[in-house]
């Protein structure tokens, strides 16, 4: 039986960091070679040295919006915070609700008094809600108004760039939660790896709430994981085929980068264009049809992104560099620093 347990490490609180850096690409990079476990201490800047001419970076374009709402109740005045975690229309949204007792279906909230209105339509089954909401002009530009960015739990502080929480690649809208590793990359070193010839194929991935769930089962297998719609257009399809056609390697910038290739690729390792919802769940066992090496974030203990990472290079090896990292005080989480495995 594959364990919960087993994907656990120690870390220290004051590791988790609270704010971006300044310089997205500053950030500390721990290269490790996934066959030996060797590993190296270098800065995200110099990644380039890791990838050569020909090589294909598989970018995730999703864009994080600022989907945390502040309202009160129409009538009890009592305080409301819901997040949007996916679009019905051009009005209805699935949304998560706190407090949640009092919010029951034909319950109406009121936002940025009264610059947007919603009514709840109905109470799902695991608790979240539909609602319809009611503005005049653009949603997006209400939202960008009135919204903030859905930070993770495990930070506390304030974000106040909200750009700071998207990559700067970020095109599409639809994400609750960033694609973090993609975090570290600026303008000047994504022209830089383009000039030596590394080739860019971006898919989409609208990242869930659901990627900072817990793994509750202690058996891994009886995790159920949470679905996340992709996009594959056709010209990063045959860039990526092209690629393995040739023997040139497709290295994934993020877990989800990693999850939408490996949910649209056959068992032949070919990559399918469309769009579809994925639940891959990919733990140790799992056979990698297309990516050769992985960019990340250091991840929560026992969390489905630490199986991910050690399905790629080895328990052992990932721990031991979870390790290292943390005695050598490296930064984790969404705003910390990076690790390349290849």
């Amino acid at each position: 039986m594959l364990k919960t347990s087993d994907y656990y490490y120690d870390l220290p609180k004051e590791l988790i960091a609270q704010d971006p850096l300044e310089d997205r690409s500053s950030s500390r990079l721990l290269h490790m070679d996934r066959e030996t476990g060797e590993l190296s201490h270098e800065v995200f800047s110099d990644i380039g040295k890791y990838l050569k001419a020909g090589a294909v970076l598989v970018i995730n374009n999703t864009k994080v919006i600022p989907a945390r709402l502040y309202g009160v109740r129409e009538g009890s005045g009592g305080h409301v915070e819901i997040l949007l975690l996916r679009r019905l229309s051009d009005v209805e949204w699935e949304c998560l609700v706190k407090p949640g007792k009092k919010c029951r279906t034909g319950a109406r909230i009121v936002f940025g008094e009264g610059v947007l209105t919603g009514e709840i339509t109905e109470v799902l089954d695991n608790g979240n809600r539909h609602i319809r909401f009611e503005f005049d002009g653009i949603f997006e530009e209400v939202l960008d108004q009135l919204g903030e960015m859905p930070l993770p739990p495990y930070i506390h502080n304030k974000l106040e760039d909200k750009t700071r929480y998207n990559t700067v690649y970020a095109k599409h809208d639809g994400s609750a939660a960033a694609p973090t590793a993609g975090l570290h990359f600026t303008e000047k070193l994504m022209e830089e790896l383009q000039e030596k010839g590394v080739i860019i194929a971006p898919v989409t991935l609208h990242v869930g709430l659901g990627t900072f769930r817990p793994v509750k089962a202690e058996n891994l297998e009886e995790h159920e994981m949470h679905s996340e719609f992709y996009v594959v257009t056709e010209e990063t399809a045959d860039i990526i085929n092209k690629a393995k056609e040739e023997g040139r390697r497709v290295i994934c910038v993020g877990t989800t980068s990693c999850r939408t290739i490996e949910s649209a690729a056959t068992e032949k390792g070919h990559i399918e264009a469309g769009s579809n919802w994925t639940q891959i769940f990919i733990y140790p066992g799992y056979d990698f049809k297309l990516m050769d090496a992985l960019i990340t974030n250091f991840h929560l203990p026992e969390s489905t992104l630490v199986m991910l990472v050690s399905a790629f290079a080895g328990r052992e090896h990932v721990l031991h560099a979870y390790e290292e990292a943390v005695k050598e005080g490296y930064r984790f989480f969404s705003f910390g620093d990076a690790m390349m495995l290849s």
